[in-house]
């Protein structure tokens, strides 16, 4: 399924991304990262550069919105499994439709379940799993926050909490630190450049008290994180295997995670041209763990 782009420069890799959805998503989780991630390039305005590749799964052919928005899966559930080696990044976007999920305990859970364990068996993939608004619920429903820090929609904060000490209940009493950002990475990838202060993603100032938060800027990392044996070695340290894992508040918080997730994995030029061209001033969030790989 690894796509392959061919420049001037020779070919690069396309990122493949997973959207996992569930009857009643919310548009707007789906649409707004959608819509970062396609205008992101790894060569700035040159279109057969594209970064990211997206595919929809779902658990019929057609699933709508709470907002009415039908969108035809491209694979089902089943075959997701089946294919989840093969994605890079995995996406749950909240929504209405969250709630009936939690009750039937139903997927996307073990899909989140299968490529969260995916990363614990094979660490020498870089992958992530993002959340936007309350699909943390979900997240947070199969236990892999247990020992991490996230966030959700702000309405949903407590819910969140009460999920994520039932699960820690369920699991090895390990607690989850739900904190009330704009989005939360957990297992950062980072460089920290010559000026730390020039680095985008440090915090001088956390409102906990915790030291500095550092980020990746760049792509070469990722690139060559894959061929690096001492990288395999240090993410395999790392909860989950060194997943990178993403929560974000409400919908302009997933636009923003999303940036994130293009400035983590492209570049941080990339994020700020797509930022650009949407007229979108990018607000950043925190990040609470990492090693520079």
């Amino acid at each position: 399924m690894s796509a392959v782009a061919e420049t001037p420069d020779g070919p690069v890799e396309v990122i493949q991304v997973l959207f996992a959805l569930c009857p009643n998503f919310g548009a707007q989780e789906l649409c707004g990262p959608l819509e970062i991630l396609s205008k992101a390039y790894h060569k700035i305005n040159d279109p057969t550069t594209k970064a990211f590749e997206c595919t929809f799964a779902a658990a019929s052919q057609g699933v709508t919105s709470s907002s009415g928005l039908t969108i035809k899966a491209d694979i089902d559930i089943a075959t997701a499994h089946e294919d989840i080696g093969e994605y890079d990044c995995l996406i749950i976007p909240g929504g209405n439709g969250v709630d009936e999920v939690l009750k039937n305990n139903s997927e996307p859970l073990e899909l989140i379940k299968a490529f969260a364990k995916l990363q614990v068996t094979d660490p020498s993939k870089e992958r992530t799993l993002m959340s936007i608004g309350t699909g943390s619920l979900l997240l947070a429903q199969t236990g892999i926050l247990q020992g991490m820090a996230a966030t959700t929609h702000p309405d949903y904060y407590t819910k969140m909490e009460i999920i994520c000490k039932d699960a820690a209940r369920r699991g090895d009493l390990e607690q989850t630190d739900v904190m009330e950002e704009n989005y939360v990475v957990n297992n950062a990838r980072f460089e920290l450049g010559e000026k730390m202060e020039e680095n985008p993603f440090v915090l001088s100032k956390r409102p906990d008290g915790r030291r500095k938060s550092i980020a990746r800027k760049g792509s070469n990392a990722w690139k060559e994180s894959v061929k690096r044996r001492e990288s395999n070695a240090r993410r395999a340290s790392l909860r989950l295997g060194g997943l990178r894992l993403i929560t974000s508040g409400g919908i302009t918080s997933g636009l923003d995670a999303s940036l994130y997730l293009v400035a983590a994995m492209v570049s941080h030029e990339s994020a700020q041209e797509v930022a650009r061209v949407m007229q979108y001033t990018w607000n950043k969030g925190v990040t609470v763990e990492g090693i520079d790989v």
